[in-house]
């Protein structure tokens, strides 16, 4: 393990469902010497009931995904050591709205977003915000793969709205540097080379604007 040097102190890794965010930051937190923040999706008791019943369980299931980031953060963040090298994080809180927009009716996500307003200043915000951006076709083939069975009826639609959403409010963040990498059919975590494409580009210091890096095309 060797020291990052990353001109960050906190970066979230983003990307739709099957992107490769998780594996992404393992590999960066195995290399370098950076803390680690993981969303433990698997711990919410109505992710299984939502993939095949949506409209029932869509409230409940953002209401604990986003108290539980809220935790998550508020505690990691808190307790990091001031002189560690930089926290990697695969999710950032912004996704909590982000997948409640897709999920909820309005008249849920209206009161779903008053509670995430108050959470969402309690913390900071990324200094680096990385996005892996993948087709659908690309991710659904990442998903099958990796065989989590409450994701197997995941469909191409919900994908779109959730890659959708991502896109949009990407295009507003004009606070921080956003790097989406185009990583279609990379699989990164079998390709050193790739992979170390991708950190030398987190690496560098970027202006905070949308930066769209095309690697391997």
């Amino acid at each position: 393990m060797i020291e990052a040097n990353f001109p960050y102190r906190y970066i979230a890794i983003e990307g739709n469902i099957g992107a490769g965010k998780t594996t992404l930051c393992n590999m960066i937190v195995e290399e370098y010497q950076c803390a680690l923040i993981l969303e433990e999706f698997v711990d919410n008791p109505f992710l299984a009931h939502f993939y095949n019943d949506p409209e029932r369980y869509a409230f409940p299931v953002e209401l604990f995904f986003m108290t539980e980031r809220y935790k998550q953060l508020q505690q990691q963040l808190a307790q990091q050591n001031l002189f560690q090298n930089t926290i990697i994080a695969d999710y950032f809180f912004a996704k909590t709205s982000l997948f409640a927009q897709v999920n909820l009716p309005p008249e849920e996500f209206r009161l779903f977003q008053r509670l995430y307003h108050i959470l969402s200043i309690q913390f900071p915000k990324p200094d680096l915000l990385v996005y892996l951006h993948r087709s659908v076709d690309n991710l659904l083939e990442n998903i099958k793969h990796r065989g989590r069975v409450f994701e197997q009826q995941i469909q191409a639609d919900y994908l779109y709205q959730i890659q959708n959403a991502y896109l949009n409010y990407l295009k507003s963040v004009n606070n921080i540097p956003v790097l989406i990498f185009y990583v279609e059919g990379i699989a990164f975590w079998e390709n050193t080379e790739h992979y170390e494409a991708i950190v030398n580009v987190v690496r560098e210091k970027h202006l905070p604007r949308v930066h769209h890096i095309n690697l391997f095309h």
